[in-house]
């Protein structure tokens, strides 16, 4: 890999991020259906022993690096690559904005990830009313949040890490049948998020493994 090259397995938000600030990045597909989950494999598991996507493998001074779980990712990101910045200039708006970040990626996404489903299941439940459920609920609060701080995007008018973490979760709500319409802020953000080059290139379909 050259020196603004990443190889990355795979997270909406992650691209999402990639694209935003131009990073050069390869990209290695895991399916975590096919053949019972290939994060499951022990070639995978010797990059992230919790078989979960996304991981970030980087050169750092010759030696390679493997970096995992969104958060730390995005972080890194934004620390390594300033330019098209996701977080605000205002030490208290940075707070906030990653406030957002982690009522979504710790409060809502481990809800109804794919571990979690399955087990529903298993026990006898009905995975797609439980995470419709867990969206719903959890998107209630995140609309009361937005109302203080909204504007184009989550966080005023600027593109912010927030946004990243948003727009897989709405991707989410609409493979489970959500209704939307109960929350307009959050659509209409989504609405204008959808909009940019970066979260269109980055979006689960557009993939090359995808379905």
């Amino acid at each position: 890999m050259t020196a603004n090259s990443l190889l990355i397995f795979p997270q909406f938000m992650c691209l999402a991020t990639l694209e935003h600030k131009g990073i050069s990045y390869e990209y290695r597909a895991v399916n975590l259906i096919k053949n019972g989950g290939e994060q499951h494999s022990q070639e995978f598991k010797r990059i992230n022993p919790f078989s979960q996507v996304p991981a970030l493998i980087i050169e750092n001074n010759g030696k390679s690096e493997t970096i995992v779980q969104s958060m730390a990712i995005l972080e890194y990101l934004e620390e390594k690559y300033p330019k098209a910045a996701l977080l605000p200039v205002d030490a208290v708006d940075r707070a906030k904005v990653r406030s957002l970040c982690e009522c979504i990626a710790s409060g809502i996404q481990p809800l109804q990830n794919l571990g979690v489903l399955n087990k529903i299941e298993e026990l006898g439940g009905s995975k797609g009313e439980w995470a419709a459920h867990v969206i719903t609920d959890k998107f209630k609060a995140l609309e009361e949040m937005l109302k203080e701080c909204s504007g184009k995007y989550c966080f005023g008018n600027s593109v912010t890490l927030a946004d990243v973490c948003l727009i897989p979760q709405v991707y989410n709500a609409k493979r489970f049948s959500v209704d939307l319409n109960m929350f307009p802020i959050i659509s209409s953000v989504c609405k204008q998020l959808e909009q940019l080059e970066a979260f269109q290139k980055s979006h689960p379909d557009n993939q090359p493994d995808s379905p």
